[in-house]
This record gives C-alpha cells, sequence and structure tokens, in this order.
C-alpha cells in the first residue's frame, strides 16, 4: 500500500487530531480531501470537491470514508463519470441524515444515495453508534454493494472510541485492496481465455 494511494473523507467538523484518519494521515502520508466548509456540509459542494480532487490525480486511489464522508463517496459515485479513478472503498460508521438529531444539520444528504458502487466497497459498522443504527448500515452496505463487517459495541468509531491508530481499520483497507486486486487479475485471466471464442 503506497501513500499516494489513499484519500481520507471525513465527516462533519472533519476529523481531529486524535482520530484514526488523522493518524493514519501522519503515519502513512494519506491525504485528506479538504472540504471549503466542514461545519455546514452541503452534499453538492462536497461532491464538486471530491470530483476536483481525483481529476486532478494521476493512478486510481483508495477512499476511506468516516460518518459523513460514507455518505459523500455513494452520493459522488451516483453523480460522477470519473467513477473509474477510484479501486475501492472502506466506509467507516456511516451518519444517518435522516435520524431526527441530524437532520437538521443534513437536510441536503436526505435521502441517502441508494445506487450500488462501481468499485468494491467493505462497510465496518458498530452496533452502538448514536449516530446511525446497524440495521440502517447494513441496509446502507446492501444498497452500494459493500460487504458488511459488524465490530461489536464501539459506538461512532471514532476519536471516543478509543482506537487510537486503529490497526484493526488499517488492515481491513489492506484486506480490501489484495481481494480486490485477487478479483481484477482473475477477471483479466478469464478474458484472456475466453477472447477466442
Amino acid at each position: 500500500m503506497t501513500d499516494s494511494d489513499v484519500l481520507i473523507l471525513p465527516g462533519w467538523q472533519s476529523s481531529g487530531p486524535l482520530h484514526w484518519q488523522s493518524r493514519w494521515e501522519a503515519l502513512h502520508g494519506y491525504q485528506r480531501v479538504e472540504q471549503h466548509d466542514w461545519l455546514r456540509p452541503l452534499r453538492g459542494d462536497w461532491i464538486a470537491r471530491l470530483e476536483e480532487v481525483l481529476l486532478a490525480r494521476a493512478v486510481p486511489v483508495w477512499l476511506v470514508g468516516h460518518s459523513l464522508g460514507c455518505l459523500l463517496v455513494a452520493a459522488w459515485a451516483a453523480h460522477s463519470r470519473q467513477t473509474a479513478r477510484v479501486a475501492g472503498a472502506l466506509l467507516v460508521a456511516p451518519a444517518d441524515p435522516e435520524l431526527p438529531a441530524l437532520r437538521p444539520l443534513l437536510r441536503s444528504w436526505a435521502p441517502v444515495q441508494q445506487t450500488r458502487l462501481p468499485f468494491p466497497a467493505l462497510l465496518l459498522g458498530s452496533s452502538n453508534d448514536p449516530y446511525c443504527s446497524l440495521v440502517r448500515a447494513q441496509q446502507f452496505a446492501g444498497d452500494w454493494g459493500a460487504r458488511f463487517v459488524g465490530l461489536g459495541a464501539r459506538g461512532h468509531l471514532n476519536a471516543e472510541s478509543g482506537l487510537g491508530d486503529w490497526p484493526e481499520g488499517l488492515a481491513s483497507l489492506q484486506a480490501l485492496k489484495t481481494a480486490a486486486r485477487a478479483t481484477a487479475v482473475q477477471g483479466t485471466k478469464f478474458q484472456k481465455e475466453h477472447a477466442n471464442g
């Protein structure tokens, strides 16, 4: 895994210094997609910003979204013609903008995009996430065609969850990349074997 092929997508208010996303940036050199307004997250603005960053990159990348960053991946992928620039996505603890507590803040994010993602994805969820029920997280995974893995009662899988550098999450990202590459190799092999008939 190289430091140039992973983009970090934080949620509302971005990720603070103790958040695993920030730690991954410091440890591995991953790049954060900086939004123009972290406090008033507008879906259209965030999609445009992600598109801008991806267009400036020369190689396919891996997206690592947390909370609202997960919804950003789904919304962007449903509207962009540049999805081939993304190799896959690790989605962690998606937020549910239809929860009463979040609805006023995340009005532009509802309803959540339900289109299947055109690249491999893995969604990690918690059974006691205050911003998204486990059932809802599983529904998002199903809609997006992502594999779902429940991590037990770990809150919002953020700094308050005490994850530190979160090697478990990093291992999940590596496993996703390895599986996607193996699938791509199998697909190429199949195409070659059947190219002449």
